[in-house]
């Protein structure tokens, strides 16, 4: 699988410099599989991360806020990768604040983002971020220029490469961008979600980057058997690898960044990267509830 995931996934060229392959990695469940616990085993953890690169992987997502009691997605992705290698992509969300103890303090106002940077940068064992997200509540309204406008301070002194988005509507992406250049957009998406398509649109059309996080989820809901299970026996793989697949297949900007605790979950999520659907099949799932 080593190299097949190279050639299944070809390179997008994120903010027009980084090429990536297109199936990312999500580093949330390292620490945890839920982020309220319990903790994982720190070697099992390491191992995922290790065969994710292995398997071609060079985009990773982190946040400083991943963790589990003394366990980070931070700690663990520089003790197990550094010294990195050359081609990877690490990108960070800041913007909520969390407490030692695991609760969830209001969201950080400029001072705070900047200090987030700084946090991870410490953590992670880098002079630059490839890319930070500016994490948004859900439904949050007002302005985010002085929140965006101190992280675009920080991209211009060097700290930052490019800057993204996370839980973002169309009119907070043109505030955004009116201040600096947005690269990626980060937003909850996948074939039981697609409540906003208007922004995956909109990063279409303008190259935009769309990462999106929790494909595989159902939000709460029972996963229905048809058409899903069917296509799934069709082409004799598992029904996550086709739910990633229809995400990826939504537009040639998206970059899913699945996360897992397990090293068997995780193959079976990269290997979605080469599973084309055919037309029948993308009609079908057209038709599932979301």
């Amino acid at each position: 699988m080593t190299t097949i995931h190279r050639k299944a996934s070809p390179a997008f060229l994120l903010g027009g410099d980084l090429p990536v392959a297109r199936m990312g990695f999500g580093a949330m469940r390292l620490p945890a599989r839920e982020i309220a616990g319990p903790a994982n085993d720190p070697e099992t953890s390491a191992a995922v991360l290790r065969r994710a690169v292995e398997l071609g992987v060079n985009h990773i997502d982190t946040a400083w806020f991943y963790f589990h009691g003394g366990l980070s997605a931070n700690d663990l992705i520089r003790r197990t990768l550094h010294p990195y290698p050359e081609d990877l992509v690490l990108a960070a969300k800041v913007g909520p604040v969390r407490n030692p103890d695991g609760s969830w303090g209001a969201p950080a106002g400029p001072r705070e983002l900047a200090a987030g940077v700084h946090r991870t940068l410490n953590e992670l064992g880098r002079d630059r971020l490839d890319l930070v997200y500016l994490r948004l509540q859900p439904d949050e309204d007002g302005s985010l220029a002085e929140r965006f406008g101190a992280l675009a301070a920080l991209r211009d002194e060097g700290l930052i490469r490019h800057l993204g988005l996370s839980n973002t509507t169309t009119e907070q992406l043109a505030q955004a961008q009116r201040i600096a250049p947005v690269t990626a957009v980060q937003n909850q998406y996948g074939l039981f979600h697609r409540q906003d398509p208007a922004v995956l649109d909109a990063c279409t059309r303008q190259g935009i980057a769309f990462v999106p996080f929790f494909s595989l989820e159902t939000l709460g809901r029972p996963e229905p058997a048809d058409p899903l299970n069917r296509i799934a026996a069709r082409h004799g793989v598992s029904p996550a690898r086709i739910k990633l697949a229809w995400t990826m297949a939504q537009s040639p900007v998206v970059l899913p960044i699945p996360g897992t605790s397990s090293v068997a979950h995780l193959e079976d999520n990269i290997a979605a990267a080469g599973l084309r659907l055919a037309k029948g099949d993308l009609a079908e799932l057209a038709t599932v509830p979301h």
